[in-house]
């Protein structure tokens, strides 16, 4: 599997989710403060009792010096292309540049519908999705006179713009086989939760996306690989991936970043836990891929090892 060899800088950061009644401005500084590289705004404005995301990303970027921002995942159906492209550029190019997109095709369709969208059958959905990448980038363009008609949205503009400050990646959101082939050809990140693509199914995941890259004639190790930690940071115990102590999450995250290639990680566990993932889960789990990425020197005649990986840590964290 072309993703489980790449060896990228490692990213770490939030998802948050945009509950009115959490102190959000406090949390994503907090985030800032702690170093972390990204952070992740949920887009769901159907339902109750959520802050618009992208007002609060530009509240976000107004105080925070470092991280990078993006809606994980826009909602399209209620996000027109275009005018989510001015939205985008303009939060870019007012923060100096740290803003990315996220791009999902849309999931609730009841909530959508019932806030103005249009329902979409799955196929019709990855369409608009790949229709709007192409609206985006080209409104992002230098081109002029642009023109665009497609199945689900039109565009035509004299100039484009703004364009952002520096080139946007954008990220789709997606899990199923059709879905990944998309993002393969056109994306520049992958974003998978944990909920719908666990560990057993990241190897078909990234063999997907590597070959649908590969034919569309691109660089597989190009294309992000972002992984949604929906889990629960617990020291009282391993109930599950992803829901135990710190170290487990270690581990657990060592092998996802080594044996299956994630170069970015979104924590989407309760925000009270979150020093414990930016102090504790976060420099343990750089350093041991670190371990794993330098060069062993075994001198002549030396034992082997027992129980250890490659990077001499222990085979299964303890529990």
């Amino acid at each position: 599997m072309i993703g489980a060899g790449r060896r990228r800088p490692l990213r770490f950061g939030l998802s948050l989710a945009p509950e009115s009644a959490r102190p959000l401005v406090r949390i994503a500084q907090d985030a800032d403060r702690y170093g972390l590289d990204l952070l992740g705004i949920g887009d769901h404005p159907y339902r109750r009792g959520t802050a618009d995301t992208h007002a609060l990303m530009a509240t976000v970027l107004a105080v925070t010096t470092r991280i990078r921002v993006l809606p994980a995942v826009a909602c399209l159906p209620l996000r027109p292309p275009a005018a989510l492209a001015k939205a985008i550029a303009t939060l870019d190019r007012s923060s100096g540049g740290r803003v990315l997109l996220g791009l999902g095709a849309g999931t609730s369709w009841d909530g959508i519908e019932a806030y103005g969208g249009t329902r979409l059958g799955a196929a019709e959905a990855r369409r608009a999705l790949e229709e709007a990448v192409q609206v985006i980038r080209l409104h992002w363009s230098d081109q002029q006179g642009l023109r665009f008609q497609g199945e689900h949205y039109r565009f035509a503009a004299g100039r484009p713009g703004p364009a952002p400050e520096t080139p946007i990646p954008i990220w789709l959101g997606v899990t199923g086989p059709r879905g990944l082939d998309l993002a393969g050809r056109v994306a520049d990140g992958w974003i998978a939760p944990s909920s719908l693509v666990p560990p057993k199914r990241l190897a078909e995941g990234q063999r997907r996306l590597d070959e649908a890259a590969a034919r569309a004639g691109r660089d597989p190790a190009d294309i992000r690989r972002v992984y949604l930690l929906e889990g629960a940071l617990d020291v009282r115990g391993s109930r599950g991936f992803l829901h135990g102590p710190p170290r487990q999450w270690v581990y657990e995250l060592t092998e996802l970043a080594v044996g299956h290639g994630i170069d970015s990680f979104l924590y989407a566990g309760d925000p009270d836990h979150l020093t414990s993932f930016a102090l504790e889960v976060i420099p343990a789990v750089r350093e041991l891929c670190a371990r794993q990425s330098r060069p062993r020197v075994t001198p002549p005649n030396a034992p082997a090892t027992q129980g250890t990986t490659p990077a001499g840590a222990p085979a299964h964290p303890q529990k």
